[in-house]
């Protein structure tokens, strides 16, 4: 008869490593939302590359630390792996820049017209060139006003296809189900990993003394100061954008989850002054990028409903053209 299976105790360890291996599923997961985005756009626009660059650098100060520090393996693996995931974003901001800028040389675009600082209305040739060319594909406005399709107007065939109001919503709440199922079965793999860790591991023997390394140190200080100001240049490139287009929300909510979870594997199994001394860049580095990762978040909120707005504002003002024609 097989014994039975050794009881689960929940206690500060036990907190410590589910919350550890949460921050490790996070980690894992963290790059796959933004590198499949840029993909599927073709584009890195919406990504800093100062941003890219410094997590870059601090992944790579991250890997020489580790290795120095003597840590496990696993956590060594994990520091290369970050630094080839870097690796892949950058060179999608790289190329795909490039690419941007052939077509626009191949089409004779001239870049200051797709600067949002640039309005439109200072290059009225452009402007008026674009609005011949539509009258030019769609007729005359005597022409539209004879049609007998149906829809009679311009404004008709836009209200006619125009089903952002009913799109718009379902598109907001299938991404909020999407995002929690994927917050979801991350955690879920996270405890998974550790119950199946912590029944294989039947070693009681007292954790390692600690030593203050102080090579190990500058570089896990080096990290931490890369680390925060990777944020900097994505926060302002936003703010000046007034918008969050380009960027996966998931990259950063798995960012911040991964920050969270691993200050509260730290702090849970330790709070005595040599241990919060020896671990105090790694606590710095994740307790500030959680606070500007939360900036982020606050971003992507703002820029959303205020695009959202937007939209409805231009909505209604097509309703009003439209209810003033007839």
């Amino acid at each position: 008869m097989a014994p039975p299976p050794p009881s689960v105790v929940i206690d500060a360890r036990a907190i410590s490593g589910i919350t550890g291996s949460i921050s490790i599923a996070c980690w894992i997961i963290v790059f796959a939302p933004q590198i499949y985005e840029n993909f599927i756009r073709k584009s890195a626009q919406g990504l800093s590359m100062t941003f890219v660059v410094l997590w870059l650098l601090g992944d790579i100060f991250n890997v020489i630390g580790a290795v120095m520090q003597g840590v496990l393996p696993t956590m060594i693996i994990l520091a290369i792996y970050y630094t080839l995931a870097d690796i892949v974003l950058l060179a999608q901001c790289l190329v795909y820049s490039k690419g941007l800028s052939a077509l626009k040389a191949s089409q004779g675009v001239d870049p200051i017209h797709l600067s949002p600082a640039t309005p439109l209305n200072e290059h009225d040739n452009l402007l008026e060139s674009v609005l011949s060319s539509d009258r030019d594909y769609f007729g005359s406005n005597d022409d539209m006003d004879t049609d007998t399709t149906g829809l009679g107007s311009d404004a008709d065939l836009e209200s006619f296809l125009d089903t952002d109001g009913i799109s718009g919503n379902v598109g907001k709440m299938s991404s909020i189900y999407y995002n929690t199922l994927m917050v979801f079965l991350v955690v879920l793999a996270g405890v998974l990993g550790w119950w199946i860790s912590d029944s294989r591991n039947d070693d009681t023997g007292d954790d390692p003394v600690l030593v203050f390394d102080t090579v190990a140190q500058i570089f896990g200080w080096l990290c931490a100061f890369l680390y925060l100001g990777s944020r900097v240049p994505q926060i302002l490139l936003n703010y000046e954008r007034k918008s969050c287009d380009g960027i996966s929300f998931l990259f950063f909510l798995f960012a911040c989850l991964g920050n969270l979870t691993y200050v509260v594997s730290i702090l849970s199994i330790d709070t005595s002054y040599n241990y919060l001394l020896v671990n105090s860049s790694w606590l710095a580095g994740s307790l500030g990028t959680l606070f500007l990762d939360f900036t982020i978040f606050v971003q992507f909120f703002i820029y959303n409903e205020s695009k959202d707005e937007c939209s409805f504002s231009d909505d209604e003002y097509d309703n009003e053209l439209y209810d003033s024609g007839n």
